[in-house]
C-alpha cells in the first residue's frame, strides 16, 4: 500500500452469528432491602444493553471458526483472501526513554459475501422490519454493517507500520480541532513486538524513534502522525503524541454526541444499524468552540461500542466533531459483565498514562457505568478530573424511562460536575479554568435513584439511599412496583 496517501482509519469488521439475546422485562421478582439489591435485580433482569448502554444486538459476537462455518467458507478459501487491519487512532505519551505511542486495532479477513446472504444474516438483527423493506441508502448500511460484523480474524500474526507527519487532523481532512500540529519529523517503520491474539487484536505502547519530533518535555502541542499499517489496503488512523500536562476531554459518544436512543429497543438498533448517524442538537458547536477557544485541548472518544461495529462512529466523529484519539471495546470484553467493566479499564488505562493531565468526562445518564465510574475517577484520581458533564436524558426524550443511580455524586464538590439538558447549557463556562457548574442549570439531585416510575426519587444529603427507598414504598409499595412493571412491559 502507498504510505503516504491520505485514507480513512478502517474499523475491524467482526461477527455475530448467532441471534441476539432476547430479554423479558419481568423486572425484580423481589424487592430487596437496599438500593445495592435492587440494582442487581434491575442488572439482571432489564435487557444488557439498558444497563450497559451498548446495543443488546452488539454482545457476543461470534468469531473465528463460528463465522467461516456459517459462511460455508473452507480453510483454502480463507487462505486466498487479502490480509486487512483495523487500525484504531490512538495516543501516545512522554517517557524517560522518550516518545512511546499505542498501537491499538485487529488483524482480520474479509470474507467474499453476496448480497442476499448479507440481507439474511442484517434480518438477524432487526426488529418489525427487514433490509427489504428499508429504504435503499439504509438497506446499504445495514448490509455494510453486517458485513463488518461476519468477518474472519486472524490470531498469531506480526505487523507493522509507517509513521509519517499528518498534515491534517484525522480522517475527514479537517484543519482544525484538538489542537495538534504537524511535526517537522517523526517518519520510521515501526515492527509491532507482539502476535496479535487469538482474536486478532494487538494493544500496547511501543516506543518509537524522534526523528525530529519535538520532546514532549519542551512542549504543551499535541503533534499528530498518520499511521498506516503495512502490507494492507486499508487500516489507517491518525494517532497524537500527547505531552504530560494539559486538558483532555474524553467523550462517550452515544445519546451525547448522536441520536442513538439506546433505551428503545427498536429504535436503537436502527439508529446504529441502518439509519445515517445524526449529531445530537448542536453539540458540534460546542466541541467546535472549545477546540478554537483551548490551546492544545486533547480530543479523546471513548465508546463501549466492540471495535468491529465502530467504523460508522469513527467516520462520523471525524465529520462531526474535532479529531482525536479513540478507545472501543476489545474483543476479549465480550460478555455483560466485562461490558460492564471496560470503561472503568479504558478510563484507568489513560489517566495513568498521563497522571498530570486534567480531565474533562462527557457522557449521559443513560449508561449506568458512566453514573458509576465517573465520580469514581475523581477518588480514584486526585486533583486530575477538571470537570464532570452529564447530558440527563431523561428530561429532553420522554422514550428514555429508565432510571439512574447518582448516589456517586453525593460527596462531590458541586462545583466539579453538572447535569445538563441541552448543548447550550454548557456554552459560556470556562472549563480551562474550571468553571463546570452553570448556577442556572437546576440540578434537583436527591442522591440516590432518579427516574423511577411516577416520579419518584430515593435519596437525599442527609440519608442513605437504601433507607429511603425503605421509607419511600412503605405505603404504596406494591402499587409503585406494579406500576413500575408496567411501564418497562411497554417500552
Amino acid at each position: 500500500m502507498s504510505c503516504c496517501a491520505s485514507s480513512p482509519p478502517e474499523i475491524t469488521p467482526s461477527p455475530i452469528l448467532s441471534p441476539p439475546t432476547k430479554t423479558k422485562r419481568n423486572i425484580l421478582d423481589n424487592v430487596k432491602n437496599d438500593v445495592g439489591s435492587i440494582l442487581g435485580g434491575l442488572g439482571s433482569a432489564i435487557p444488557s444493553y439498558v444497563a450497559s448502554g451498548v446495543p443488546n444486538f452488539f454482545q457476543d459476537f461470534p468469531t473465528g471458526d463460528k463465522v467461516q462455518s456459517s459462511l460455508g467458507i473452507d480453510d483454502d478459501q480463507v487462505r486466498a483472501l487479502p490480509t486487512n487491519v483495523l487500525n484504531i487512532p490512538s495516543y501516545g505519551n512522554w517517557t524517560n526513554e522518550g516518545w512511546s505511542l499505542r498501537f491499538r486495532g485487529n488483524v482480520y479477513k474479509q470474507p467474499n459475501t453476496n448480497e442476499s446472504k448479507l440481507n439474511d444474516l442484517a434480518n438477524i438483527f432487526l426488529i418489525d422490519t427487514s433490509v427489504e423493506k428499508l429504504p435503499p441508502d439504509q438497506a446499504a448500511q445495514a448490509r455494510n454493517l453486517t458485513a463488518e460484523i461476519f468477518v474472519l480474524q486472524q490470531g498469531h500474526r506480526n505487523v507493522s507500520f509507517s509513521l509519517v507527519p499528518a498534515p491534517t487532523q484525522g480522517a475527514s481532512g479537517e484543519q482544525g480541532g484538538g489542537g495538534a500540529v504537524t511535526p517537522s519529523g517523526g517518519s520510521q517503520i515501526v515492527d509491532f513486538p507482539y502476535e496479535t491474539t487469538d482474536q486478532g487484536d494487538f494493544d500496547a505502547f511501543v516506543p518509537i524513534k524522534s526523528n525530529g519530533l519535538a520532546d514532549g518535555n519542551s512542549t504543551n502541542q499535541l503533534q499528530r502522525l498518520n499511521v498506516y499499517t503495512n502490507g494492507s489496503e486499508i487500516g489507517n488512523a491518525t494517532s497524537f503524541l500527547v505531552p504530560p500536562t494539559g486538558l483532555t476531554i474524553i467523550s462517550d459518544i452515544d445519546d451525547i454526541l448522536r441520536i442513538t436512543k439506546i433505551y428503545q429497543p427498536k429504535e436503537g438498533l436502527l439508529n446504529s444499524f441502518a439509519r445515517p448517524f445524526v449529531q445530537w442538537m448542536n453539540m458540534p458547536e460546542i466541541y467546535a468552540n472549545w477546540s478554537r477557544s483551548i490551546p492544545n485541548f486533547h480530543f479523546h472518544y471513548l465508546t463501549t461500542t466492540p471495535e468491529q461495529v465502530t467504523r460508522n462512529y469513527m467516520d462520523f466523529i471525524y465529520k462531526t466533531y474535532p479529531g482525536g484519539s479513540f478507545d472501543t471495546r476489545p474483543l476479549n470484553f465480550s460478555d455483560i459483565s466485562a461490558t460492564l467493566s471496560i470503561r472503568k479499564f479504558l478510563l484507568d488505562k489513560i489517566f495513568e498514562t498521563y497522571p498530570k493531565r486534567k480531565f474533562i468526562l462527557v457522557a449521559d445518564t443513560s449508561n449506568s457505568d458512566v453514573m458509576r465510574d465517573y465520580p469514581k475517577m475523581v477518588t480514584d484520581y486526585p486533583n486530575q478530573v477538571q470537570c464532570i458533564f452529564l447530558r440527563n436524558t431523561s428530561s429532553t426524550d420522554s422514550g428514555d424511562k429508565f432510571p439512574y443511580d447518582t448516589s456517586g455524586f453525593k460527596n462531590l464538590n458541586q462545583q466539579l460536575y453538572m447535569f445538563f439538558n441541552v448543548p447550550d447549557d454548557l456554552r459560556h463556562l470556562d472549563i480551562a479554568n474550571g468553571q463546570c457548574y452553570n448556577t442556572s442549570i437546576r440540578q434537583n439531585l436527591t442522591f440516590g435513584y432518579q427516574g423511577l416510575p411516577f416520579g419518584i426519587n430515593t435519596g437525599n444529603s442527609k440519608r442513605n439511599a437504601a433507607t429511603d427507598l425503605i421509607s419511600g414504598f412503605s405505603v404504596f409499595q406494591n402499587l409503585i412496583w406494579a406500576g413500575f412493571l408496567a411501564l418497562f412491559a411497554i417500552l
